[in-house]
């Protein structure tokens, strides 16, 4: 069973920048394709990026690319979100999580182990 569990997270001002760690359980990293989502109050779960499980390739939502980079550690079976120059747009619930049906990363439904969730909130 794969768990993931999320740390970081907090407020900041816009321009800063913020790290978001996902602990995913022993062996899920070469078995996950692991995705991070927001979700501002009110919307729905919005794709951030991926990183996939071989290779380590990265892709990301336009809305980020250039400012967030998604990053592992294999040998501790982590996860990073690095999120410079924050907007005040970025202000979501950010979750990670795993897909093993290796099709579309942009869609939250074909992910089925979800991290706890952390708050981003930036303030001008």
């Amino acid at each position: 069973q794969v768990q993931l569990v999320q740390s970081g997270g907090g407020s900041v001002h816009a321009g800063d920048s913020l790290t978001l760690s996902c602990a995913a359980s022993e062996g899920s990293l070469r078995t996950c394709v692991i995705g991070w989502f927001r979700q501002a109050p009110g919307g729905e779960k919005e794709y951030v990026g991926a990183i996939v499980r071989n290779r380590g390739i990265q892709y990301y939502a336009d809305s980020v690319k250039g400012r967030f980079t998604i990053s592992r550690d294999n040998g501790k079976s982590m996860v990073y979100l690095q999120m410079s120059n924050l907007k005040l747009e970025d202000t979501a619930v950010y979750y990670c999580a795993c897909n093993k049906r290796y099709n579309d990363y942009e869609d939250p439904s074909d992910y089925d182990h979800w991290g706890q969730g952390t708050q981003v909130t930036v303030s001008s």
